[in-house]
C-alpha cells in the first residue's frame, strides 16, 4: 500500500512516498525543479524488486524550505533513513538527485549501492566542450535567464492555462500525461488569490551554485560504495539548439568516468543507448532493470 507522510528532519519536514513491501529498501531522488511525483513511473518499475521510497528534496513538492548545501541535502536523506527505520538503503537519484546519490555513496561505505542517472554539472569550461567558447557563453546565458524566471508568482486565475501548457509539453514529449500533471501540481502553492511555483528563485540559485561548483571526478574516484553512473546519449528538445556542444560534453563525461573507474573498482558507468537526460520518464522499465541488476550484482 502506498503511503505519503512527512518526516521530521529537524529544521524542516521532508515529504516522502513509501510504495511499501518488505523487499530491500531503495530511496529515489528527483532532480532540481522536480518532486517525488515525477519519479512515479520509475518507482513503479522498481517495485517488484525493492521497497521504493521517493522523496521531495527540501524546497520542492511538499517538503519545507531551508538553506541548501550538500550537507543539508544529505542530512535530510539520513533523517528519512533513520525515521523510517531503513536498513542500509540503496540510493538512486536523477540529475541533481543523482549527484546527491553519488555523494551519499562517498560518505556511506555501508550502502549496498548508489546510482546516478545523468546527474552532472553543466559545462562551464571550454576544455569540457571541445573549445566551443561562443556556444558555451550562449548556453550560460540561457541558464541565467531560466534562473531569473524561477519561482514565479501569478494570479491563481492563470493556473488553468498553465496546466494546459504542461499537458501540451507532456503530449509532445510522449510522457505519461497524468503523472506529469501530478508532478507539476505538487510544486504549485496557491494562497490568497496568488499561485507560486516551487522551487523559489532563491532555492534555484542555491542549487545552481552547488551543481556548477562540484567536480564529480574526485567523488567517483574515492567512493567506497558500489556506484553506477548512467549517462545520456542524445539531446532533450531543450538541448537540441546546442547539439554540438552537448555531444562534446557527453564525450568529456565518458572520459571523466573512465578515468575514475581506473582508480576505483567500485565504479561502473555506461552510456544508455537512445536515452536523453529525461531517461526516467522515457525508459522507466529499462532504467529500472539496469538499477536492479546493478544492485543485485553488487550485493551478490
Amino acid at each position: 500500500m502506498i503511503n505519503d507522510r512527512l518526516v521530521d528532519a529537524g529544521e524542516l519536514p521532508v515529504a516522502v512516498r513509501d510504495f511499501g513491501g518488505d523487499l530491500p529498501p531503495l530511496l529515489l531522488l528527483h532532480g532540481a525543479g522536480g518532486n517525488l511525483a515525477g519519479m512515479t513511473a520509475l518507482a513503479r518499475a522498481l517495485r517488484p524488486r525493492h521497497r521504493v521510497i521517493t522523496v521531495d528534496l527540501r524546497g520542492h513538492g511538499r517538503s519545507g524550505d531551508g538553506p541548501w548545501s550538500w550537507d543539508a541535502g544529505l542530512g535530510d536523506i539520513a533523517a528519512v533513513t533513520v525515521q523510517m527505520e531503513l536498513d542500509r538503503p540503496a540510493v538512486v537519484g536523477h540529475s541533481f538527485g543523482g549527484v546527491l546519490a553519488a555523494l551519499w555513496g562517498q560518505r556511506h561505505p555501508e550502502a549496498p549501492g548508489v546510482v546516478n542517472l545523468d546527474g552532472n554539472p553543466p559545462p562551464t569550461r571550454a576544455s569540457q566542450v571541445g573549445g566551443l567558447e561562443a556556444e558555451l557563453a550562449r548556453l550560460t546565458s540561457v541558464f541565467d535567464s531560466m534562473e531569473a524566471m524561477a519561482g514565479p508568482t501569478l494570479p491563481t486565475t492563470e493556473l488553468p492555462e498553465l496546466i494546459e501548457r504542461q499537458r501540451a509539453i507532456a503530449r509532445q514529449a510522449g510522457y505519461h500525461e497524468k503523472l506529469w500533471i501530478e508532478a507539476f501540481r505538487r510544486n504549485v502553492v496557491s494562497k490568497d488569490g496568488e499561485t507560486t511555483v516551487r522551487p523559489s528563485g532563491a532555492t534555484v540559485s542555491a542549487l545552481r551554485k552547488l551543481i556548477t561548483e562540484i567536480d564529480l571526478g574526485p567523488v567517483y574516484a574515492s567512493t567506497p560504495a558500489p556506484t553506477l553512473a548512467v549517462l545520456a546519449t542524445r539531446d532533450t528538445p531543450e538541448q537540441e539548439p546546442f547539439a554540438e556542444l552537448y555531444a562534446a560534453y557527453r564525450r568529456h563525461l565518458v572520459d571523466q568516468a573512465a578515468t575514475a573507474a581506473k582508480e576505483n573498482p567500485q565504479l561502473r558507468y555506461l552510456s544508455l543507448e537512445g536515452a536523453s537526460h529525461a531517461m526516467p520518464l522515457e525508459q522507466p522499465e529499462v532504467v529500472a532493470a539496469l538499477i536492479s541488476d546493478f544492485l543485485g550484482a553488487a550485493t551478490a
